[in-house]
């Protein structure tokens, strides 16, 4: 007691009692995506909100130095004291966010990390050390091609095919072959990876299969199901839904993976913040409701274009034209919002529609309610050399759109109006 006769014990302990949550997992059997979006798990607690809480607390109370020691021990038992210690580690707000987005991709568990790179990175620096050799489609974000050229510098090897074919992989495997890595679809060219295909090459050989779903989004694809070992997302995307927080994702089939990619994450620090978990939880409430829109108007538009006379091609999977539809058709549920076309007359003419258009909004990203749309070669991809972007099928003229949700028939006329300057 202080010189008052407060009881300064009896006070510490009363927080501790308060501050004492638990996270409740969904009880809705359902298996729709529209309602497991809304419906996450929850913060337990004294008081329980409608909405997720954000616990922006970097440290939390301890109940004694034991309950502390065993929160620091390798191996943490908590006994049914709080499991939080320090937000780096977890913290409540995240902790229940990144159950919503396993739920969403039916594994284990997942971790929040600062953005879709600290997704990439953090699951490379979890299962690839020296002398370790990785297999990676050319056909990826240019961002995830420069942190895989840097990979040698650490003693990992790199062997990069050209295609998507399953063949190419299983020949480009090596002794050393501890991870295969691709995107479906793929980062700007909508190129499709056999998710079964890659599964069952990974699990015959014994090496950890990747898939970058960012794409698809959880409401589209769902590659744990087909065998695949660990799916990322960079949840700035479509997850997130309002091009408003930087997010990225780790979802794992095992607990064994699960660990692994924590044990690394935590001391290397690309961990999400409170408040952004907070928003991308927001966004996944309305993700199914989001993705169905995105679909609807993309397939619209996609065969708008492909009927155009100065289109030269459009690459989108939800397209009979494209060279991988029956494999996407097979293994996607909708095909999402982004697709990559190139107007007659190359860069030059490329150019000059993107910045002639209106609703249609020139900026990098995808995946939000509004529409977006780039010019590969010169932002996304200008980090890869002319001759790997050709070699990953990216050309000189290629153009990504992101559709948003605004209505399919002001995009089309904004489609149009640009289209005839050119």
């Amino acid at each position: 007691r202080n010189a008052s006769g407060f009881d300064m014990f009896a006070c510490r302990t009363a927080r501790v009692s308060r501050a004492q949550t638990k996270l409740v997992a969904c009880s809705i059997s359902s298996k729709s995506d529209h309602t497991l979006s809304v419906h996450g798990p929850r913060v337990d607690s004294s008081v329980m909100p409608v909405t997720m809480p954000i616990h922006l607390s970097s440290t939390f109370i301890l109940k004694n130095a034991e309950h502390g020691a065993q929160m620091c021990a390798p191996s943490s038992s908590y006994d049914g004291e709080s499991p939080y210690l320090y937000s780096r580690w977890n913290s409540p707000t995240n902790h229940a966010v990144a159950k919503h987005v396993a739920q969403l991709e039916r594994g284990f568990g997942a971790h929040l990390c600062s953005s879709g790179m600290a997704a990439i990175t953090s699951t490379f620096l979890a299962f690839l050390s020296a002398g370790s050799h990785v297999v990676v489609s050319h056909s990826i974000y240019g961002g995830s091609h420069q942190i895989v050229e840097m990979l040698p510098r650490y003693g990992i090897e790199v062997t990069f095919v050209s295609d998507n074919s399953i063949e190419s992989f299983e020949k480009a495997i090596q002794p050393n072959t501890k991870m295969l890595y691709g995107e479906t679809p793929c980062n700007p060219n909508l190129r499709i990876v056999d998710l079964d295909g890659l599964a069952e090459l990974g699990k015959r050989k014994g090496i950890l299969t990747v898939i970058d779903s960012t794409f698809a989004s959880p409401y589209n694809s769902k590659p744990l199901e087909h065998g695949i070992d660990i799916v990322i997302h960079s949840g700035t995307k479509y997850m997130g839904g309002h091009s408003d927080i930087l997010c990225g994702a780790i979802v794992t089939k095992t607990e064994q993976h699960y660990k692994q990619v924590y044990e690394n994450l935590k001391l290397f620090g690309g961990v999400l913040d409170p408040f952004s978990a907070f928003l991308l939880e927001r966004g996944l409430k309305t993700l199914a409701l989001r993705m169905d829109a995105h679909n609807k108007s993309a397939l619209t538009i996609a065969k708008f274009l492909e009927a155009h006379p100065k289109i030269e091609f459009v690459q989108y999977p939800g397209l009979e034209s494209h060279p991988q539809h029956k494999i996407a058709k097979k293994q996607m549920k909708g095909f999402g919002a982004v697709m990559a076309f190139e107007v007659k007359g190359g860069e030059q003419n490329g150019r000059k529609f993107v910045e002639s258009l209106n609703t249609i909004t020139l900026a990098v990203s995808l995946g939000g309610v509004e529409s977006l749309i780039e010019h590969a070669a010169s932002m996304t991809h200008a980090s890869v050399s002319r001759e790997e972007r050709l070699a990953g099928g990216i050309t000189d003229g290629l153009i990504r759109l992101s559709v948003g949700i605004e209505d399919t028939d002001d995009l089309i006329e904004d489609l149009t109006q640009a289209l005839n300057k050119i």
